[in-house]
């Protein structure tokens, strides 16, 4: 519910939690189609080839390099995932043919100094298993080829000059956000060892925690997309290692609509000036539960952390929530100062809000969302 962010390097993570879809404040980007990854059984769920958004780097950006995964849920079963088969979310036929850089992938270096001349890439995300699957099922035409689709793409990259990285880095929103910290370890393992490597995971970070009805609806949810995606051989062995029979449980929320049968929940999710002090109370206790769930480790210099009281989701991504003048703060620093200061070390990043609603810099929420 709350906003987290959560920056790390190799195999950590940055957790930037964004807000709404604005418009650009950069040129369009043409798509690239991978029409050599269909061969490779590298396709989205409709079959149709891989795609990405690749806007070059420039003067001393020329060789770092940003791969910016695209999110968008998931789906968890044959049906979801047929009707997702015919949108964007599915098919690279649906897809924009130009998009919009903007906040971490903007080329304006007043708005974004540390990264505008970067080689940046935003990849879409057309799988629904957060680019982890890998098998195919014939009798409704679906493939879950998320695991390939990733692959396929990153070795694209590296033929175009990728591999010759000075600077790196592997980063995504909500289910893409997830994705970078579940192929950081393999992106820094396909990069040279002189290349300085790091990931960024906004609004990525699910915890493992129960949900309002006290059960673990999402930990269920999960459970299914990793199964029918054929996930589980491709997540992470240093995470799965100690899931003991259940490493699919990677994900978790607080209010999933499926438990608030009453839509007690509903107007609180909307917005949260509308939550009861109970419903609060359940929020900040959450807050609190995040909190120490990312305790472990924050004290390395190498973890960053961003972790505004905002309700919004997927900051990074929009020049509004990056470094506007509207952008939210804390401690009196933006988010892109934050993540630029944590990858080039100019300081160590943990910035951690007080309890919502304490941040006047948090954007209002549209109540008719």
């Amino acid at each position: 519910m709350i906003g987290a962010r959560l920056l790390h390097q190799q195999w950590l993570s940055l957790v930037i939690c964004g807000l709404i879809l604005l418009k650009a404040d950069a040129g369009s980007v043409g798509i690239t189609y991978l029409q050599n990854a269909v061969a490779k059984g590298a396709v989205c769920l409709d079959g149709s080839p891989p795609a990405y958004h690749f806007d070059k780097g420039f003067g001393a950006g020329v060789d770092n390099w940003l791969v910016h995964m695209e999110g968008g849920g998931w789906c968890e079963d044959v049906a979801k995932c047929v009707s997702r088969r015919n949108t964007d979310l599915g098919s690279s036929k649906q897809m924009v043919k130009q998009f919009g850089f903007s906040g971490l992938l903007s080329s304006q270096q007043k708005s974004n100094p540390d990264f505008y001349n970067w080689n940046r890439i935003k990849v879409r995300y057309c799988d629904g298993s957060s680019f982890t699957g890998d098998a195919v099922d014939p009798a409704n035409n679906l493939f879950f080829r998320g695991n390939r689709i990733w692959e396929v793409i990153i070795e694209d990259l590296l033929a175009k000059g990728m591999r010759n990285a000075k600077n790196a880095i592997l980063s995504g929103c909500s289910a893409g956000g997830l994705a970078s910290i579940l192929h950081c370890d393999r992106f820094r393992s396909l990069l040279p060892a002189t290349t300085k490597v790091k990931c960024i995971s906004d609004a990525g970070f699910f915890m493992h925690a129960n949900d309002i009805s006290g059960g673990k609806h999402i930990e269920e949810f999960y459970g299914k997309v990793a199964r029918l995606h054929g996930s589980v051989k491709n997540l992470p062995a240093s995470c799965t290692s100690r899931m003991g029979m259940k490493p699919e449980l990677i994900k978790n929320v607080l209010a999933p609509t499926a438990v608030d049968s009453g839509k007690a929940w509903k107007s609180c999710k909307l917005d949260l000036k509308k939550c009861t002090p109970a419903q609060l109370k359940i929020i900040q206790d959450f807050r609190t539960q995040m909190l120490s769930a990312l305790s472990g480790g924050v004290n390395s210099s190498s973890r960053g952390l961003f972790i505004d009281s905002c309700y919004a989701h997927c900051q990074a991504g929009k020049q509004i929530t990056w470094s506007s003048d509207s952008s939210p703060a804390v401690g009196n620093t933006k988010i892109a100062k934050a993540v630029g200061d944590w990858y080039y070390e100019r300081s160590p990043v943990q910035k951690i809000d007080c309890p919502y609603p304490c941040n006047p810099s948090c954007p209002k929420v549209d109540d008719s969302d």
